[in-house]
């Protein structure tokens, strides 16, 4: 299965922590959702979605799950990007925020994303255009006709997650009890942000090996272009600086960063989950969410930039949201901060009581 390419570019160039899997009880299944049809009107007669499950669900009186939470990964990863010991480890043992122990987890696999129906399964650029939303009404579709799940204690979401958290608190208000976005704003996805993403897709559709999608081998080059972009967009320069002081070590960071990340890398569904957020813009309902948040971002995220100013102004229009900012240093990691539970886990924990 394919890994976050996000997640490893913040973990491959910041801090040398571990990567690998803990070795936490987990169970994999899959749900086939029938008869979907997307904003665009592109139709799929069946859609896989992958997800990963940690704990065991407990029933009320009525029989209704009332411990489940869901985690929600960013752009080009999977549910698995939640088993890294920078989050896992910090956050399902017994006594932490998700203990296993009490709480059922869901991991899924969003589609277009590690083993859900995706592009280069065989449709490649005759897949159908999802977005976020129809991300979100599929990920309504696991839990309530796939789990059973027809309410959530929490919904936490990074990056791309995050603003499926605002997505969930808008379309299906009071679903999930309290929402946890880390990493993203509130507003459409334009300006810088946009940028770098059409810059990426540009260079993919731009290599000649590309070809609209029906290439035998995937096209190098572009890759090479629109991961480097997801490099820098996923750094923080205060570590680089710090861990990488001259140009060779940084030159040598760089070539062993880009070497896992197009191990990853596949063309057609890096331009379809890069796209998804083209039409993401929550703010005129942010008054329908009005159960707690917590909204983290982190001072060194150049995907959101904390010098727009948006989450303090934003966050005063839902009635039970907080917002935080993470000071960068050198041991935060950029926009990947979000995975790293030691910076938030005490906020989470003030979420969970409420």
């Amino acid at each position: 299965m394919k890994r976050s390419i996000l997640a490893l570019l913040a973990l491959a160039l910041l801090l040398p922590v571990s990567t690998r899997a803990a070795d936490w009880p987990t169970k994999e299944g899959d749900f086939i959702a029938r008869d979907v049809t997307f904003k665009s009107g592109e139709t799929l007669a069946e859609v896989r979605l992958h997800y990963t499950t940690l704990g065991t669900p407990h029933r009320d009186a009525k029989g209704r799950i009332d411990n489940a939470v869901m985690v929600l990964h960013g752009t080009g990863g999977s549910g698995k990007n939640f088993l890294v010991p920078v989050f896992a480890d910090e956050l399902y043992g017994p006594g932490q925020p998700l203990d296993i122990g009490k709480t059922f987890v869901i991991l899924p696999d969003n589609i277009g994303h590690g083993g859900s129906s995706k592009p280069s399964d065989g449709l490649r650029m005759a897949f159908p255009h999802y977005d976020y939303d129809d991300m979100v009404a599929l990920q309504h579709r696991l839990l309530v006709e796939g789990l059973g799940v027809t309410r959530l204690k929490l919904i936490l979401g990074t990056s791309m997650g995050c603003m499926h958290a605002f997505v969930w608190g808008e379309t299906y208000p009071g679903f999930a009890e309290r929402l946890a976005p880390f990493a993203c704003n509130t507003v459409a996805l334009a300006g810088r942000n946009r940028m770098w993403r059409k810059m990426a897709i540009d260079a993919i559709k731009a290599d000649p090996a590309w070809m609209n999608g029906n290439y035998t081998t995937q096209p190098t080059a572009g890759i090479r272009a629109a991961a480097d972009l997801q490099i820098i967009a996923g750094a923080n320069p205060i570590a680089l600086q710090a861990q990488y002081p001259t140009r060779e070590a940084a030159d040598k960071a760089l070539e062993q960063s880009f070497a896992r990340m197009t191990s990853a890398y596949e063309a057609n569904d890096a331009l379809y989950y890069l796209d998804a957020s083209r039409d993401y813009d929550p703010s005129p309902g942010l008054e329908k969410i009005t159960v707690p948040v917590l909204w983290v971002n982190s001072a060194d995220d150049f995907i959101n930039p904390p010098e727009l100013g948006l989450a303090e102004r934003m966050v005063k229009r839902m009635p039970m949201a907080r917002f935080v900012l993470i000071p960068a240093s050198v041991e935060t990691r950029g926009h990947g901060t979000h995975t790293s539970a030691r910076f938030w886990k005490t906020d989470l924990a003030k979420l969970l009581s409420q």
